[in-house]
Order: C-alpha cells, then sequence, then structure tokens
C-alpha cells in the first residue's frame, strides 16, 4: 500500500461520560479527531502508510495532538504549528429517541491560520499515491481552500488517485466563500467521488430523490461534469432512533450500479467519525480489492466504528473481514 496523504483539522473533542447532557455532568471526556484525520488513522490501522498535514497548537495540547498521531504510526513530519489555540468541538451523545448535539469552538484555532505558504506540497507529496480531501476544510477558511486546491493540483500532476468526500455542512461557511463554486472548482481535480445524491444536488444545484435510478443519472451527470471522476460510492444510513441504524452501501463505477445488503447496528455506542471510517475502508478496498468488496468493506468498516467510542475506527483488517464473512453475533474470540 502506498502512502496516503490527508489533509485537515486536528479538533479535541469534550464529552460527559456515556449518554449525558453537559448540565448534568461534573466530568468530561475527551478525545482527538477531525474528520480528515479520522480517515487516516483509519487506514494506518488497516496497515497503511499515511501522512497528515495540518497546523496544530504549539503547546501541550498540540503535543499531545501530536502524540496521538503518531501513536498510530501516522506521519507528522508535515505538520506545521501555531500559536492559536487547538479546535475544540463539545458532544452530547444522544440516546434512543434524544438526538446527539454538537457544538463547535474552531472559528479561531491554529488550523484557521493556514494558508498555502506553510506547507510545501512537492516535498510533502513526494512518494504519494493517494490524497484524500474533504468538504469540511475548504469550508473553515479561505486558506484552508486555497491550500487543499495547490495541494490536489501537484497531486494530480503526479498522476495520484484523489478521493473526495464533499461533506457540506453550511454552519462551516462563514468566511464569505460560495460552497457550490469552491466544492465544484476542487472536484476538477477528483478521481473518486464519496457522496450520494445531497452532495451531488448541492455542487450541480440538481434535485435527484434518493431512488436507484435517481442516483445513476445523478452519478453519470456528476461524471459528465467532472470528466475526471470516474467512481461514485455512496453510503445510506438508515435510522430507527438515535441508538438503532442501518447501513449500506451503493455504487456506480461507469459500467454498473451494485448496492450491499444492511448491515444493523443494534445498539450505537458512537456515531461520529462512522463516515470517516467508511471513507478509509474505501481507499483501503480500492487498492486491495474490486469496486464492489471494497465498498462491501467500507460499509462494514462503519458499521464496526459505532461501537468504539470516540472519532476514531479501531478496527484491524481482520475485524473487518469477520463482518464481510457473517459474524455479527459478538460472540467471545477465544
Amino acid at each position: 500500500m502506498s502512502q496516503i496523504i490527508t489533509f485537515g483539522e486536528v479538533l479535541m473533542r469534550l464529552s460527559p461520560e456515556g449518554n449525558k447532557k453537559f448540565i448534568q455532568a461534573s466530568l468530561l471526556e475527551f478525545y482527538f479527531g477531525g474528520t480528515e484525520v479520522n480517515v487516516g488513522i483509519s487506514i494506518a490501522n488497516f496497515g497503511g502508510e499515511v501522512k497528515h498535514i495540518s497546523c496544530i497548537s504549539e503547546d501541550f495540547v498540540g503535543d499531545t495532538a501530536i502524540s496521538y498521531l503518531r501513536k498510530f504510526g501516522v506521519d507528522t513530519s508535515a505538520i506545521v504549528r501555531s500559536k492559536r489555540p487547538l479546535g475544540v468541538y463539545f458532544l452530547e451523545v444522544g440516546a434512543v429517541m434524544r438526538p446527539s448535539s454538537i457544538s463547535y469552538n474552531r472559528s479561531h484555532s491554529s488550523f484557521s491560520e493556514i494558508k498555502p505558504s506553510m506547507v510545501d506540497w512537492n516535498i510533502s507529496l513526494d512518494g504519494a499515491k493517494w490524497f484524500h480531501w474533504t468538504g469540511i476544510t475548504p469550508a473553515l477558511c479561505q486558506g484552508g481552500y486555497e491550500t487543499l486546491k495547490e495541494g490536489l493540483i501537484l497531486a494530480r500532476k503526479k498522476g495520484m488517485e484523489v478521493s473526495a468526500d464533499p461533506t457540506y455542512r453550511s454552519g462551516l461557511w462563514q468566511y464569505g466563500g460560495n460552497p457550490k463554486e469552491i466544492l465544484a472548482d476542487l472536484l476538477n481535480y477528483s478521481t473518486i467521488f464519496i457522496g450520494g445524491v445531497n452532495e451531488i444536488n448541492e455542487v450541480l444545484g440538481t434535485n435527484f430523490t434518493y431512488s436507484e435510478e435517481d442516483f445513476i443519472e445523478a452519478s453519470k451527470l456528476l461524471m459528465k461534469e467532472f470528466p475526471s471522476i470516474t467512481k461514485v460510492f455512496d453510503k445510506i444510513r438508515t435510522a430507527v432512533n438515535a441508538s438503532w441504524h442501518k447501513i449500506r452501501s451503493r455504487m456506480w463505477n461507469g459500467v454498473e450500479f451494485r448496492e450491499t445488503e444492511d448491515l444493523d447496528i443494534t445498539h450505537i455506542v458512537d456515531r461520529i467519525g462512522t463516515g470517516d471510517a467508511y471513507a478509509a475502508g474505501l481507499i483501503y478496498g480500492l487498492q486491495h480489492f474490486d469496486d464492489y468488496k471494497s465498498m462491501q468493506f467500507a460499509a462494514a468498516a462503519s458499521a464496526l466504528k459505532h461501537t468504539y467510542e470516540g472519532d476514531v475506527n479501531f478496527s484491524n483488517v481482520n475485524e473487518v473481514m469477520n463482518i464481510l464473512e457473517g459474524n455479527t453475533s459478538g460472540r467471545f474470540n477465544r
């Protein structure tokens, strides 16, 4: 497996224990995460070689965050430091009919200071074969968008595979950037699209539905508008309640439509980072399996992430393959 590049903000998450609301709590647990770094750590747990690029606070919190990444074998050599604090978010984990709630404190974080001159992409991409980006990074600040674009341009010049998860979160786009225009701009340098009709509608200004036929037509139109994109993969979540979800995957690879069976997660421990676990599973899978098995692997990885506290999927390849083989009873391994 060749080196994979991830680029984005590293965050600290603060949560009360269990399913408590903040008003109930006197103690908080902390975790490190962030969309792109979650993907990177998960791939590293699968045995992949990963380099994460970011801007992290120059204090003991930042030191701890970097140590956390290194613990999983993630290359942190391209991370730069800032006098600004690490971004933080606060999470109340819901249960049954009560949804989870998130509040962000990242407007003036260390990553918000990122700009193209801070990253030497020639050095950072040396020897790498895959670049993964998400719509979170260009949503945070102008510098995030400009730095990411510079990296993507060079990645494509080098012939790298570029996976895009253009997650759209309206609350993050506060600096004046136009989400539709910026995401479309970045998709010009992408080859694998990780998203469904919602993301396609956002970029193209269309109104496709969730039906199989519309997903295929949306994927075809996306590929027509962005000829570098060759495959579209979509994770579908069906929520019975806040504690019980079903996960499956579907794809259009320019030749055929395929869809996996539902995986039941009947007791969710933590759903943060489950989309990132899907992306990581897909990236790993596409370097080892065919398209269908890759999205099966991605769906199983996403399902397993629901069983871990924190933002990161700690599963290894054998544990994911065990789910693919139908071993979902959770019986003891002896």
